[in-house]
């Protein structure tokens, strides 16, 4: 059966591979795929258009886009920022800047949550739908061993925290909707690219393999899952 399914953050290696996978599904699935450097083109079923995560007339204007259809079965946000330029994970609180740090909860909280206001009213209310947020282990408050990486951890518990508060107040109005979180593992991507050499033997996934793997975890997912956060592997990260 073909879904409707829209893709934010289509552009980083995460995203682009979410696209490709539900393209590869079903050819009839419907795709709104959104980045800051798409452009408005249409490629068969799938629909290429611009957000900026930053900016909340964008994610107004790109929801009012997705308006064309009656409702998605799936909306996944795959925006993340942890290095650009200057800006690196701390090692320690010494390297706290704020600036630094406003930049990474903009990208890791408020525009996801600013997403999740516009976009959450598109959810299909007559069946199962899913709005998920990449999140990530180290978001993790009791699973925090070592420290260090201040406001890439803390954005993502932030996340965590939005993530949960949505499932409460959504299952109120559309039962049928699940919020949660997804942990994709490390992934060989830009965003990890720096720090690949630190990762275990056989634990770099492709962009595609992590993809195939968190699909089968929503697709396994149910209402009572809502407002938590899985792993590629479906295990459940404790908050």
């Amino acid at each position: 059966m073909s879904e409707k399914i829209i893709i934010i953050g289509s552009s980083g290696a995460i995203g682009k591979a979410f696209v490709k996978f539900y393209e590869e599904q079903n050819s009839s699935n419907i795709i709104y795929s959104f980045s800051r450097s798409n452009k408005q083109i249409d490629n068969g079923n799938t629909i290429n258009s611009y957000i900026d995560l930053e900016n909340d007339d964008s994610i107004t204007e790109a929801s009012e886009f997705c308006k064309k259809e009656d409702y998605f079965d799936k909306i996944i946000i795959t925006t993340g920022i942890l290095h650009e330029g200057d800006l690196s994970p701390e090692k320690t609180f010494r390297n706290i800047n704020s600036m630094s740090m406003s930049k990474v909860f903009s990208v890791n909280t408020i525009g996801p949550s600013v997403i999740a206001k516009n976009f959450i009213p598109l959810l299909n209310k007559e069946k199962k739908s899913f709005m998920g947020f990449l999140s990530a282990r180290v978001g993790s408050i009791s699973d925090n061993r070592i420290g260090g990486w201040y406001s890439y951890r803390a954005s993502k518990s932030a996340l965590n925290m939005i993530i949960k508060s949505l499932s409460i107040e959504v299952a109120r109005n559309n039962p049928n909707a699940i919020i949660a979180g997804l942990h994709p593992g490390t992934v060989d991507s830009n965003l990890s690219n720096p720090f690949q050499k630190n990762v275990k033997e056989g634990k770099l996934f492709s962009p595609d393999y992590s993809i195939s793997k968190m699909a089968d975890v929503i697709n396994g997912l149910t209402h009572q899952n809502s407002g938590d956060c899985f792993a590629w592997d479906g295990q459940k990260i404790e908050f």
